[in-house]
């Protein structure tokens, strides 16, 4: 144990203090109607309906004795009618060894086990449902920048502190999770500096953050678990950002795992490996460590599912003699495997296909591996995808200064190409600065360019296969891999603002606008009974065979301004109410070309608007993308933009995207100003309206160069709301 977890958000509503001791079965039984239960015995644990409150956020129940056995009969529950951002305390305790948690449930809690310490635990059969989860800001429309998650640092227990989990152990060897299903969360199973952990037949999915993930955690056997859906910063065809979730997350040295049949499909990314800030030199690591072969390195991946992610199938860089065979990729949207900087990394028989649908300029296909040396890629097929395999050296200059690189080197050489087969792709091969690459017996069918390789490439005798791996230990009896396939395709990621939507409950879900409509989907198994909508809109159904079905609302009336409604959707099972809100703020916009830097010299670069013909917009939404006005170019233009809109007494608030530079003011104040060069970036701005009357409302915006986005969202909110501020986070990688 290194800091302790510290709830920020608790109710300090406490039961009285009961205990009930009574002999069940030969077994003690325990009753637990309050905080700080200390257990130091085998027992069977049974609880009331009503919240519990873990007050210090040191444990509802806190078991210390060694070799113990805890059965659960009932749920442990805290407050669930709060929103689940506000969930804190952890249900479940663990400070000794040797501890046996027997069907544990969960619900209501930021973390429901913690256990420290804990060599030997085993914890089968648990349920944790509708825990601690973040409140999502991206919408169908736009990303917000705010909900990446950022995982790169975990020794003071940021993992537990900020985003909470199911199940989190640290500092312990030995440990059994087995048969636990995690729903309606943020995080599954966390294992922080954990040996030899086995991690057999869990289902850890649905969640809007990881899975499992792990830190510091080596020599483990992770087998036939179900990590599907772990996945946030998605819109169909929209955006594809995955924003640092993943069904598996495997970060900072890592070893000597082994991951057999586990599907993890539909994640951010499906695994996401990096060697870590310590094995790089990004942060300190002591005068004695030797950056040498540092990062996730000798791990095993065989017969897994990592289709149908946001960003990459399997993703591993910084990392040595990994060994990837047998496993599934298919429609990533990015790639199937992104290697950056790996070495001795051995691709072998597996399945690649329809990768890099929405891939980010050559960042796109089966296999991505920058800086790649001494790769092994050989036997696999390749089908349909944007690119079969690319790799490639490029300049990094801030990579290249760290004390990992200068210890392992950052060329592309020594790489070989072999009897893979090419169906389909777009690009067979590509290879760009490299050297030493042997392409020998790769067959291509239907290949528009089989190889593109400037440098050239050698066609000589390869070195002899590796051996395959011993035969693998597989422990579990599911069949995780295809047990989803109804729900194949990216199509199916639908996002709330709780986290992916699981195909079961009934859900009423925005899916964005058309033809100046917004756009509903019904979803789930249930019929659609009967539609109305409450308000200022009226609505269209429509109804594709083995879709469905869709719901259009459009304004009733020709009012300008913010037009709220109510739109009920009902069946068999109840009715699902969304409330939203039309815009209708007939915007005057006006874009032009720019010579004039706005931020040296913004009067001048006002002038250069002033040829520059309006244009009405209902809706101030422009998401360039790496695009910009057709007429304009991508690069150097402006935005000006102003409306006059009637709004009732009340409090409103600004939801302001942008990327690069922007200033909003509201009746001739600046209500947010930002007029940097920035990544998309996401803010609030409130302001009051003491009576009815008209608002003036101006919006500047700059774009300099790369992605353009510029969003200016009018809402309505509670009384007594006030400005919130800069909820912007930039990428951490860069733009």
């Amino acid at each position: 144990m290194r800091l302790p977890y510290h709830s920020a958000m608790v109710r300090f509503r406490l039961l009285a203090l009961a205990l009930l001791a009574v002999p069940a079965a030969g077994q003690l039984a325990r009753l637990v109607a309050a905080d700080d239960l200390v257990i130091d015995r085998s027992c069977s644990i049974r609880a009331p309906e009503g919240p519990l409150v873990d007050a210090r956020g040191d444990g509802l129940l806190r078991i210390v004795a060694d070799g113990v056995t805890v059965e659960f009969e009932d749920w442990l529950s805290g407050d669930v009618d709060r929103p689940q951002d506000e969930f804190g305390g952890c249900a479940i305790r663990v400070l000794a060894k040797n501890v046996k948690l027997r069907a544990p449930r969960v619900r209501g809690f930021r973390v429901g086990v913690w256990a420290s310490g804990a060599d030997g635990l085993s914890i089968t059969d648990g349920e944790f449902d509708l825990n601690y989860a973040q409140r999502l800001r991206s919408t169908p429309e736009a990303e917000d920048a705010a909900d990446w998650l950022f995982p790169h640092d975990n020794d003071a227990n940021q993992w537990l502190v900020q985003h909470g989990a199911a199940v989190y152990v640290e500092d312990a060897r030995g440990v059994e999770l087995a048969r636990n299903r995690v729903r309606r969360g943020q995080n599954g199973l966390l294992l922080d500096r954990v040996l030899e952990p086995r991690v057999y037949d869990n289902d850890a999915s649905f969640l809007s953050g990881w899975g499992l993930a792990l830190w510091r955690t080596s020599d483990g056997l992770f087998s036939r678990n179900a990590f599907d859906f772990c996945v946030r910063g998605y819109s169909h065809g929209v955006y594809n950002r995955g924003q640092d979730s993943a069904g598996i997350l495997m970060f900072e040295q890592c070893c000597r795992n082994r991951f057999v049949e586990n599907s993890a499909t539909h994640g951010g990314d499906g695994l996401f490996g990096f060697g870590g800030k310590e094995a790089l030199g990004e942060k300190p690591a002591g005068t004695e460590f030797d950056h040498r072969r540092k990062g996730c390195n000798d791990n095993l991946f065989v017969g897994n599912d990592f289709s149908y992610a946001a960003a990459h199938g399997l993703e591993l860089t910084f990392s040595f003699g990994n060994s990837v065979r047998e496993n599934r990729f298919v429609e990533n949207a990015i790639c199937g495997i992104w290697g950056g900087y790996s070495q001795e990394l051995h691709i072998a028989q597996n399945e690649f296909a329809r990768n890099g649908q929405a891939g980010y300029g050559d960042e796109r296909g089966g296999i991505n591996v920058e800086h790649a040396r001494r790769v092994r890629i050989e036997q696999n097929a390749f089908d349909g995808d944007a690119c079969g395999v690319r790799l490639w050296w490029d300049e990094d200059a801030g990579l290249a200064a760290l004390p990992w690189a200068k210890a392992n080197g950052v060329e592309c050489a020594e790489n070989q190409i072999l009897a893979n087969e090419f169906r389909g792709t777009a690009i067979g091969i590509q290879v760009q600065h490299c050297t030493g690459v042997l392409d020998l017996g790769n067959r291509f069918e239907d290949v528009e360019v089989e190889r593109d390789a400037p440098d050239g490439l050698e066609l000589t005798a390869a070195d002899p296969p590796p051996a395959p791996p011993a035969e693998l230990v597989v422990l579990g009896r599911k069949r995780s891999v295809g047990a989803r396939a109804s729900l194949a395709g990216r199509e199916r990621i639908v996002m709330t603002e709780w986290g992916p939507y699981d195909w079961q409950r009934p859900l009423l879900v925005r899916a964005g606008e058309l033809d100046g409509a917004q756009r509903w989907r019904f979803l789930g198994t249930e019929p659609l009974l009967a539609v109305e909508v409450e308000g200022e809109g009226e609505c269209t159904r429509s109804e594709a065979a083995g879709a469905a079905p869709e719901l259009l609302v459009r304004p009733r009336g020709a009012r300008a301004g913010l037009l709220e409604y109510v739109l009920v959707a009902r069946s068999a099972s109840g009715s699902q109410r969304a409330a939203a809100t039309i815009e209708r703020l007939d915007w005057q916009v006006r874009q032009f070309a720019w010579t004039i830097d706005p931020r040296v010299d913004v009067a001048g670069w006002r002038r250069e608007a002033q040829g520059a013909r309006p244009r009405p917009m209902q809706r101030l939404q422009l998401g360039y993308g790496m695009g910009g006005p057709p007429e304009l170019g991508t690069d150097r233009f402006g935005t000006l933009a102003r409306s006059e809109v009637e709004l009732e007494a009340g409090e409103y608030e600004l939801r302001i995207t942008s990327d690069d530079g922007v200033r909003v003011s509201v009746d001739g104040a600046v209500a947010h100003e930002d007029w940097t060069w920035h990544a998309p970036k996401t803010a609030t701005a409130a302001f009051s309206v003491p009576r009815t009357r008209r608002v003036a409302l101006e919006v500047e915006h700059f774009e300099l160069d790369g992605y353009a986005i510029l969003t200016v969202e009018l809402r309505r909110v509670a009384a007594g709301v006030r400005a919130i501020g800069d909820s912007g986070v930039e990428r951490g990688r860069g733009r």
